[in-house]
C-alpha cells in the first residue's frame, strides 16, 4: 500500500516538474532567434562578421574559464592549481577577444588547419571507437575524414581562404543550431500543453 502511495506521489512530483520545464519553452525561442542573427551577421562577409567571430570566440574563453573555475573549486590535490592557471589563461584570453576581436578571428585563422586536423582525428577516434554501440558509427567517420581534409587544405591556403571558411562554418553552425533551438522550443511547448490536458 505504501508503495502504491509513494510511487504515485513521485508521479505527481514528476509531472509537476515537467509542466514547470516545458514552461520555459520560451527560452528555446529566445537562444534560437539569438543564433539565427548571429548566423545573418557571420554570413554577410564583411568587417562585422568578422568582429562577431571575434566575440564569439571570446564568450567561448569566458565559458571555459567559468568550467575552469568550478573545476578549481570542486578538485582537491595537485591538479588544482593547473586548473586555476588555466582559467586565468581563457580569462585573459576572453578579454583580449572583447578588446580586439579582429586580431582574434586573425589569429584563429592562422591556426585554423591545426585545429581541423585535431578536430577531424579525434572525429575518426570516436567513431571507431563507438562502432559497437552506435549504428551510424560511419557517419562520424565521414565528418572526420572531411575535417581531415578541410585541415590539410586550410593549412597550405593564405589567410583569406581561411577566413572564408571560419565564417562559412561559424555561420552555418549558428544557423542549424538556431532552427534546432527554435523546432525544440515548440516541442516542449506542445509537450507541456500535453501535460496540462492530461491533468
Amino acid at each position: 500500500m505504501s508503495n502504491a502511495v509513494s510511487d504515485d506521489v513521485t508521479e505527481r512530483d514528476l509531472e509537476g516538474g515537467l509542466q514547470a520545464v516545458t514552461g520555459l519553452w520560451w527560452i528555446f525561442l529566445v537562444t534560437g532567434i539569438a543564433w539565427l542573427v548571429i548566423a545573418l551577421l557571420v554570413l554577410r562577409f564583411n568587417e562585422t562578421s568578422v568582429d562577431t567571430v571575434g566575440l564569439i570566440l571570446g564568450l567561448v574563453f569566458l565559458g571555459a574559464a567559468i568550467n575552469e573555475f568550478v573545476l578549481f573549486a570542486v578538485i582537491r590535490g595537485g591538479w588544482r592549481v593547473f586548473h586555476l592557471v588555466l582559467a586565468l589563461v581563457f580569462v585573459a584570453g576572453g578579454i583580449y577577444c572583447f578588446v580586439s576581436p579582429q586580431d582574434a578571428f586573425w589569429e584563429l585563422a592562422s591556426i585554423l588547419g591545426l585545429l581541423l586536423i585535431l578536430m577531424g582525428a579525434f572525429q575518426i577516434v570516436v567513431a571507431v571507437l563507438s562502432r559497437a554501440t552506435n549504428e551510424v558509427w560511419w557517419l562520424g567517420l565521414i565528418v572526420g575524414i572531411i575535417e581531415l581534409l578541410l585541415g590539410f587544405w586550410a593549412s597550405q591556403q593564405y589567410y583569406p581562404a581561411r577566413a572564408a571558411l571560419i565564417l562559412l562554418w561559424v555561420g552555418f553552425f549558428a544557423l542549424f543550431r538556431g532552427i534546432t533551438e527554435i523546432v525544440t522550443a515548440f516541442q516542449v511547448r506542445s509537450v507541456g500543453k500535453e501535460l496540462a490536458a492530461g491533468s
